[in-house]
């Protein structure tokens, strides 16, 4: 087993990132990045890969107390520095503290301003006023309420997005380790503490990084009831909790997240199901009353399952409609076998995609650590037959990005984020368990990730008529 991240593999990395941004630079020099975005995706490719393999190699004799402090501290200090740099280069670019083309973003903060300024009477109302999707209302209250406690400062409430995006990484490396044992656990902690994208999104005034700390949370409640013998209750009734609040954030991935505690529980072993039926019972119960109460939630579960085949016509209608002339092809069938490694990073400048330009490093990081997620459920489903310690990650990946690469959204950054951290703890494992004849596929990889890069540059030329 490999305890830490090996240097050779963050050189290629950065090789082939390096070669490929030059490459689709040389071959659409009239589309090529501004200087700045071409340096923020090298640093962000270096840093990445050369902390991986720094703070893994050093922190794998620390005590498990002391990992989790280093772990918390750095994740929070990365954290702060990026939304400190992001809050004024946006403020100097765009003239307000919000990304380029905002919409969501700037929707959310003006209309929790508005809320946080009312009665609660009148905020309740406003929130759950009829015709308003149910899963934007968990949001609102959280951001609201923040701002009733400490006002309407955009950068403060980021601050609390850096705190909880930096516990995440804690419980991811719980999670891992109680999955993968400490070593995969270390490595996964690392790699979310590491995460560009996960990085970025505390910059931003969305609510990925909220719904990400509560499926993470529920997840590792989940995780916990299943392999302890003790407070089996109180940890099942926590993930039921965690997931009726999720469905205020997202309908999609709160069912996903419920169906793999299920799922995992269920199928966990015989011994247990035997053992523990009753308390089964009682977590889909509550999830079931929490999650259907009202009919709020069920109507909006029954219509995206109706609309989803509309929803991924009308998308890919509204992308030829707007110049994107090859997008009609992005269907789910297309989009399924590769949403462990989607998105691909944006390497060309079209449509003043500034958001996307600067997350091409970060894009590309996933790209890169596919391979090892690839490994490790292959290794799970049919090398050493342990597929039952996987399930409750497995089924949660795989239903969540299942239902997002039939929707409309397959190929966007925002909707396929929440399941990054769980696709990285697969990755740590991947390279902890790496060896003579799985590095055979990572060779063959170091050809197919520059391939993607480019190809996705020629994609999103070509579909826009300019190639």
């Amino acid at each position: 087993m490999i305890p830490y991240f090996p240097k050779q593999l963050s050189l290629r990395a950065l090789i082939l990132y390096v070669g490929s941004l030059a490459v689709v630079s040389l071959l659409f020099m009239s589309y090529v990045m501004e200087p700045g975005y071409l340096a923020l995706g090298v640093v962000t490719v270096a840093g990445f890969f050369f902390l991986a393999y720094l703070f893994s190699h050093q922190w794998q004799t620390l005590t498990s107390s002391r990992y989790i402090a280093y772990l918390l501290i750095w994740a929070f200090l990365l954290r702060i520095a990026a939304v400190t740099a992001l809050y004024f280069y946006f403020l100097l670019e765009t003239g307000i503290p919000f990304e380029f083309q905002t919409a969501d973003a700037y929707a959310y903060h003006l209309d929790a301003e508005w809320i946080a300024s009312v009665s609660h009477e009148t905020a309740f109302k406003y929130i759950f006023r009829e015709g308003v999707a149910i899963s934007d209302a968990g949001y609102y209250i959280y951001l609201s309420a923040l701002y009733r406690l400490v006002g309407p400062n955009i950068f403060l409430a980021r601050v609390v997005k850096c705190l909880l995006s930096a516990w995440t990484c804690v419980l991811i490396y719980k999670l891992a380790s109680r999955t993968f044992g400490e070593e995969t656990g270390r490595l996964a902690g690392i790699f979310c503490c590491l995460a560009p994208n996960l990085i970025y999104y505390c910059g931003l005034h969305l609510k990925e990084t909220e719904m990400i700390f509560l499926v993470v949370a529920a997840l590792e409640a989940g995780a916990r009831a299943i392999s302890s013998e003790k407070s089996i209750v109180l940890n099942f009734l926590l993930a039921a909790a965690l997931i009726a609040i999720l469905f205020f954030f997202r309908t999609v991935i709160a069912l996903s997240t419920a169906l793999a505690i299920g799922m995992a529980f269920l199928l966990w072993s015989p011994k247990m199901m035997s053992i523990n039926r009753r308390f089964v019972l009682i977590f889909l119960s509550v999830a079931a009353i929490a999650a259907f109460s009202g009919g709020l939630i069920s109507n909006e579960v029954q219509n995206n399952w109706e609309n989803r085949v509309e929803n991924q016509t009308s998308k890919r209608d509204q992308q030829t409609a707007h110049g994107n002339l090859w997008a009609k092809y992005a269907t789910g069938a297309v989009m399924a076998p590769i949403m462990f490694v989607v998105p691909f990073p944006t390497m060309v400048d079209v449509d003043q995609q500034y958001n996307q330009q600067m997350l091409s490093g970060g894009n590309y990081v996933r790209n890169f650590l596919g391979i090892f997620v690839l490994i490790s459920m292959f290794e799970a489903l049919f090398w050493k037959r342990d597929w039952r310690k996987t399930l409750l990650l497995s089924v949660f990946v795989v239903a969540y990005l299942g239902v997002i690469a039939m929707s409309g959204f397959a190929n966007s950054e925002r909707f396929v984020l929440p399941a990054l951290p769980f696709l990285l703890i697969f990755a740590a494992d991947g390279v902890t368990n790496l060896n003579a004849n799985s590095y055979r596929l990572v060779k063959i990889w170091y050809w197919i990730v520059p391939l993607m890069s480019i190809g996705w540059a020629v994609f999103k030329l070509g579909s826009r008529g300019l190639l």
